[in-house]
């Protein structure tokens, strides 16, 4: 899913592509895509654009007579960038939106179509989208304690609620936690002083560093290679590849559609943490530590 790194790369692609311009026609090429009623989705066409904005993990692209789209990817939603005009191709493509100086298509892979586009008028419906999160890079130390102690949870369960911080999931938390070098299963209110300003530290220093490293990479092309598994990634999406701080293999924690990485040796002491189906599985045989995990592989 993209996450605040990507969704800001996007938005900075799109400024410079559509600021100024005016929303021709939107060709929806799946009915499900569109969550909104009232506004009509015609009432955007013939508006010209007043800006381009993230809200959560959304694009928003700001129109004159006060409309709003909001485009949230979900998970396998990308944006695209074509020549004006371009065909809407393939079970992909949901949806083409016709500006003076281009269009953007919106695809999503797979067969579970998640992503979705409201149309709506004015500040404070567009403010009914949002979870409630703070601006991850806009908190301060103490506007950030106050956030990740309003219930005790798990880092990982809290860095990843949209209703806490805004814009992140679950591969930049990954990323958060190993910079950080704490736990994804700490609780929030067991952190002291120390740790928490360190977790809020590591937030910024690695949301900004891939803003950048992304940013860079795009240059002055629209962003086409937006993944959650990024060459350069510490942590996430790199099971058994080893840690680039310590070099022992990195661990994960299985869930339903997701899973967690994260360094046994620079993150829980040693400590494997149990994934629910192999701890059900292998009952006292689960390893407890780097060594016994080792040993068994043996």
């Amino acid at each position: 899913m993209p996450e605040l790194p990507d969704v800001d790369v996007y938005v900075a692609a799109l400024v410079s592509r559509i600021s100024g311009s005016t929303l021709e026609k939107v060709r929806l090429n799946s009915p499900f895509l569109l969550r909104t009623v009232t506004p009509p989705l015609t009432a955007v066409e013939g508006n010209r654009v007043a800006g381009v904005r993230r809200l959560g993990k959304r694009v928003v692209i700001a129109l004159h007579e006060d409309l709003f789209l909001a485009i949230h990817l979900m998970i396998a939603g990308r944006l695209h960038w074509k020549p004006k005009g371009t065909k809407l191709a393939g079970k992909i493509a949901l949806a083409a939106f016709d500006f003076t100086t281009g269009t953007l298509t919106l695809t999503e892979a797979g067969t579970k179509k998640r992503a979705s586009l409201h149309v709506v008028r004015g500040e404070s419906d567009l403010a009914a989208l949002d979870r409630g999160g703070i601006e991850p890079l806009d908190a301060t130390l103490d506007g950030f304690r106050a956030a990740l102690t309003r219930e005790n949870r798990t880092l990982k369960r809290a860095l990843t609620d949209p209703a806490i911080f805004s814009g992140i999931g679950n591969a930049y938390s990954d990323e958060i936690l190993h910079a950080a070098k704490l736990s994804p299963t700490q609780l929030t209110r067991n952190l002291d002083d120390g740790e928490t300003a360190r977790l809020r530290d590591a937030m910024r220093g690695t949301l900004i560093a891939w803003r950048d490293r992304l940013t860079a990479a795009a240059g002055e092309e629209f962003p086409e290679r937006v993944t959650a598994f990024r060459e350069g990634m510490a942590v996430h999406g790199r099971y058994g590849k080893p840690c680039p701080d310590c070099g022992s293999p990195v661990q994960r924690i299985v869930y339903a559609e997701n899973e967690t990485n994260y360094c046994a040796r620079c993150q829980t002491g040693g400590k494997l943490l149990a994934d629910r189906a192999l701890s059900r599985l292998l009952h006292e045989d689960w390893p407890r530590t780097l060594e016994e995990l080792e040993e068994l592989r043996k």
